[in-house]
């Protein structure tokens, strides 16, 4: 192999390395699941429906989609949802500035009048397969 030919690959392998290192990281993605308080699934579907979700969205998260069960124990009870985020740094720093905004204070407040509405939150991070449609 010659002198310029090995330069030449080099560049070539160097330039693939580089182009991966500076490709932006994997999104993440966040599994929520609450467990509403007794008799009180309707008041978090009206929290969610009439604030949380443009609340997300104000502060970088996007709403992927949003499910009940339709069958067996958890139905009537539970909220599923997934949050598409930049980073695992992007959620945390999302995560604070959404628990601070006066807005979510003032309809968690009011939604929480008689009671809290959510027994038991779940958070799961997740990160896309590289055979996912969702990437």
């Amino acid at each position: 192999m010659t002198k310029k030919l090995m330069a030449a690959l080099v560049l070539f392998f160097c330039g693939i390395a580089v182009g991966r290192a500076v490709q932006p990281a994997s999104k993440v993605y966040e599994m929520r699941t609450y467990t509403a308080a007794d008799g009180k699934f309707d008041a978090v579907n009206a929290r969610f429906r009439d604030h949380t979700l443009k609340l997300f969205e104000k502060h970088g998260m996007k709403n992927v989609g949003y499910w009940t069960p339709s069958e067996g124990p958890l139905v009537g009870t539970t909220l599923i949802y997934i949050l598409e985020h930049e980073s695992r740094d992007a959620a945390r720093k999302s995560w604070a500035a959404f628990s601070a905004d006066p807005d979510w204070q003032k309809a968690k407040a009011a939604s929480e009048a008689n009671g809290r509405i959510v027994a038991k939150a779940e958070s799961v991070f997740l990160t896309a397969t590289d055979y996912s449609p969702i990437k």
